[in-house]
């Protein structure tokens, strides 16, 4: 993905969210032709002149200072996620913390799937580069599907959520689902903007996709963390699950999520018939 046109459009869908009125400005006469901020009222709120801002908006990053960066962070009103996207953008050889290699097989250290084994009643998978699903245990199948048996370019959050009808179906808050998968793809990409496979998962989605297509062009990002999902499983019904997604410490592209129920609500009564269920499948 091309470093200065992924800066352009960031900044310029990062401005256009922004109403003048929002930020204390009175906007300027005339007829506006572009939604939200213009250039002009952008560089006087970060302090700059009109001049040096456009030129970052062209992708031009190379000799911008953290300070002025920090300063149109600010009049941009970015989240942590998309300062860390801007920096990204901007000083991709000076942020990355972990350079890009030529892809590999992403594999989890034996202990971190023993521990997924060990949980036996929680739900749980690790995800890697691109959302691909690169672990998970017996009740990660029973709550999302039977990853055993999907072929290995299937095994992807963002794929399963756009391309899986049964995924579909399975949240019920689908569109909120959706613009978190790709919102966090959006971070990702600027984390390792060369990678082919990234790409290609991207132009697939793009071609099959119309609601990832929009979402994509948004340039919205955002981390994972935690947070409360409802789902209608076929088997157990509607469930009010509480997630959770923790950074592996030995690979920073590792997060390992995990599912849970509130104790003794219905929702932790069909996690646990959910669980038997998923035993005795398996013992077939």
């Amino acid at each position: 993905m091309d470093q200065r046109t992924e800066l352009s459009e960031f900044l310029r869908s990062r401005r256009a969210r922004l109403q003048p009125a929002e930020v204390g400005l009175t906007p300027y006469g005339g007829r506006r032709r572009v939604p939200g901020l213009r250039r002009e009222e952008l560089a006087q709120l970060a302090g700059v002149s009109v001049a040096y801002y456009t030129r970052l908006e062209q992708g031009h990053g190379q000799n911008v200072s953290t300070a002025v960066l920090e300063a149109i962070a600010d009049a941009l009103r970015l989240t942590g996620a998309e300062r860390e996207h801007l920096n990204r953008l901007v000083r991709p050889s000076v942020k990355k913390t972990r350079p890009c290699r030529p892809p590999r097989p992403q594999r989890v250290r034996p202990s971190v799937q023993h521990l997924l084994d060990s949980m036996e009643n929680t739900p749980a998978y690790v995800v890697g580069r691109r959302l691909d699903i690169i672990a998970w245990n017996r009740m990660a199948c029973a709550l999302l599907g039977d990853l055993d048996a999907m072929p290995a370019g299937q095994r992807n959050m963002a794929w399963q959520i756009f391309l899986e009808p049964a995924t579909r179906e399975l949240y019920t808050e689908w569109e909120k689902k959706a613009a978190d998968v790709v919102a966090f793809l959006r971070l990702d990409a600027g984390r390792c903007p060369e990678d082919p496979q990234l790409a290609a998962l991207v132009g697939e989605l793009s071609v099959k996709s119309p609601e990832f297509r929009s979402l994509w062009a948004a340039h919205n990002v955002e981390d994972k963390g935690f947070g409360v999902k409802k789902l209608h499983h076929p088997v157990v019904g509607p469930l009010t699950l509480s997630y959770e997604t923790l950074v592996l410490p030995a690979d920073q592209n590792q997060q390992l999520v995990t599912y849970h129920a509130e104790p003794g609500s219905p929702s932790a009564e069909s996690l646990r018939i959910l669980a038997s269920w998923a035993m005795e499948s398996s013992d077939v």
